[in-house]
């Protein structure tokens, strides 16, 4: 099936084009010409399309926590008071609390092959780890995995959720990936184009997500879309505007979805250990907009800020696994946040256990609501 959601920014093609210096288009194949789609694409810098919820709002903070101990194996066991929450330094009273595993309500997982961003090539080798990883232990998955692919037409669901990795298997080596017919323009409009896809398709994934209860992961199996940041790109007051309230969408309709992404990159570091870890430099939050670049959208960001995983190797079947083990079992807590008279003032967010030796993974902050 498709999975389809409302309309998009369209941030890379209406935003960003011809927003590149001189000296940068000159180094580029082709020029970037802006389409003329863009004024209809286009929302305004205060538009509410991007603050859209799904459910009644809610002040309330709840956040998914995964402890985890140093061979990175799942702990269960805690209670609450072995929990701290800490909201911008300060410590927040844990309002509710549960430990979960697969017995009360397993995590759900979509795992996603993106076409769009990887080489053919690369995709036939992700097959088969993919294949060998749903065939493991008898084909005995886990967690509750769904299949998706991203290509020219969006995302198309290959069927719905199964713990059986052999039926998941069967169908996947039956599904013909095409190779990517659009964004064949070089330099930078064809990169605007596939980071445009990407932020369309991560925003469906997040809607459909907050349709479903309990937690859930995105294995997004792909080495992440065009950042389009640096020194040859320059972004106006209103792009950063809109930018930054593409980031607060996406973090808080993640968190609120219970929805953790996990960044699985299957070139691994040996093409470039540079690209590879780009994304580094713009995990820092973005607390306003004039912080924001286009890099705040790397696929490795958004995975760091919802708790998930960055993983580099050419062994995606390791990888798989060992994601899906990450969320065997979890923590359920929240807390109130402190009163706000303006929206999307970011709060970072810490949670610590009181015993040694073991890892909190979890949203690294929260853009408040009044």
């Amino acid at each position: 099936m498709s999975v389809s959601s409302r309309s998009h920014l369209g941030l890379a093609a209406a935003l960003l084009a011809g927003s590149m210096s001189g000296a940068a288009q000159q180094n580029e194949s082709r020029q970037v010409s802006q389409p003329t789609s863009a004024p209809q694409a286009a929302q305004p810098a205060n538009s509410s399309v991007l603050h859209a919820r799904t459910g009644p709002p809610t002040r309330t903070i709840h956040l998914d926590v995964v402890v985890t101990n140093k061979p990175g194996q799942p702990v269960a066991g805690l209670e609450q008071k072995d929990f701290t929450v800490m909201d911008d330094k300060t410590q927040r009273e844990i309002t509710s609390f549960e430990a979960v595993d697969e017995r009360k309500q397993p995590v759900t997982a979509i795992l996603l092959i993106d076409a769009v961003n990887t080489g053919y090539t690369e995709i036939s080798e992700e097959r088969i780890e993919i294949d060998k990883f749903l065939r493991a232990n008898g084909g005995k998955l886990a967690l509750p995995i769904s299949l998706a692919v991203f290509g020219d037409q969006g995302i198309k669901m290959q069927g719905g959720y199964s713990r059986d990795g052999n039926v998941l298997a069967d169908a996947l080596a039956k599904y013909t990936i095409s190779l990517r017919e659009i964004g064949r323009s070089a330099g930078f409009q064809g990169a605007a184009e596939r980071l445009n896809d990407s932020l369309k398709a991560i925003r469906i994934l997040a809607a459909y997500m907050s349709q479903r209860p309990g937690r859930k992961i995105i294995l997004w199996v792909s080495p992440g879309w065009p950042l389009l940041s640096g020194p040859g790109v320059n972004l106006t007051e209103n792009q950063r505007t809109q930018i930054f309230n593409e980031i607060t969408f996406l973090s808080t309709t993640l968190r609120e979805a219970q929805t953790s992404v996990y960044a699985i990159n299957p070139l691994g570091v040996g093409e470039s250990v540079g690209q590879a870890f780009y994304y580094e430099q713009f995990t820092a939050p973005a607390k306003k907009p004039s912080d924001v670049n286009m890099g705040n959208l790397a696929v490795q960001v958004i995975a760091k800020e919802t708790g998930g995983l960055v993983l580099n190797s050419t062994g995606v079947a390791a990888l798989l696994e060992e994601s899906v083990a990450d969320n065997v079992a979890y923590y359920r807590l929240s807390f109130e946040p402190p009163p706000t008279e303006k929206r999307d003032v970011y709060h970072s967010l810490k949670v610590t256990v009181a015993k040694p030796g073991l890892t909190v993974a979890t949203s690294t902050g929260y853009y408040a609501e009044p």
